[in-house]
């Protein structure tokens, strides 16, 4: 995983740590901001109770992180690993404060889990879902080398109206 004290996060003022319980109230407030809850399936009004009850009991192999700045979460970042005959793969997901965008965050946070993925976890399938209106996510995941692979139509109901999204991959090369 990158180092806290990496050049690429630290030069921009923010380093990336492992998530930890004591940041629910941090996290919480994060992923009930407009900005970064449009990009998720999330519902608003999420209390920090159910953020806490998500922190403690994450799923099995689940690396979870955070980008801050002096003391400040400003983004939060997961890999999930899948089991069985699908143990090859994991989904990630992501997301940054309405008030940090565009700073390289984003783009830290998922190299951070790129690297743990095919260095630490042996990992060759990356996934991930992306509503189609996010295209400066969709840019950034094509810059890290993910792939459309399809179309979810109506995939989600949001701000009043169903909306697609796509599947995206990337297959660490061997």
């Amino acid at each position: 995983m990158t180092d806290q004290n990496s050049p690429s996060s630290q030069d921009s003022g923010f380093s990336i740590r492992a998530a930890r319980i004591d940041d629910c109230d941090q996290i919480n407030a994060l992923t009930n901001l407009p900005g970064f809850r449009a990009g998720t399936l999330r519902l608003p009004f999420q209390g920090p109770e159910q953020t806490r009850k998500w922190l403690e009991n994450p799923g099995a192999g689940t690396i979870s992180i955070v980008a801050e700045i002096d003391e400040k979460v400003v983004g939060h970042a997961g890999l999930h690993p899948s089991g069985g005959r699908r143990a090859h793969a994991a989904n990630l997901g992501l997301g940054v404060h309405d008030d940090f965008t565009g700073r390289g965050i984003g783009k830290a946070l998922l190299l951070a889990l790129i690297d743990t993925a095919d260095n630490w976890l042996n990992i060759r399938r990356l996934e991930l879902t992306v509503y189609t209106d996010n295209i400066r996510a969709i840019d950034l995941y094509e810059k890290c080398g993910f792939e459309r692979e399809g179309l979810h139509r109506d995939y989600a109901f949001k701000g009043g109206q169903f909306v697609d999204a796509l599947a995206m991959a990337r297959l660490r090369k061997i």
